[in-house]
């Protein structure tokens, strides 16, 4: 069934689909490991990934200015 998807459907599904949930994903372990641990390398890390995954959702719903 994924075959017979265009190559465009295909990349706007696992974008909407896929970046919002490892988002929260990240988000969740970070904030454990904080919860547990205090800050840390690796909790920063993964929560700075749930920031990125958040201005990339953002930004495909056309929350920013296009420049052509």
């Amino acid at each position: 069934m994924w075959l017979f998807l265009t190559r465009r459907l295909r990349t706007w599904l696992l974008l909407t689909v896929l970046v919002p949930l490892a988002g929260g994903v990240l988000r969740r372990v970070g904030e454990t490991l904080e919860r547990r641990n205090g800050p840390s390398g690796v909790s920063n890390a993964l929560l700075k990934g749930a920031d990125l995954s958040e201005r990339v959702r953002r930004g495909l719903r056309g929350g920013r200015a296009r420049v052509r």
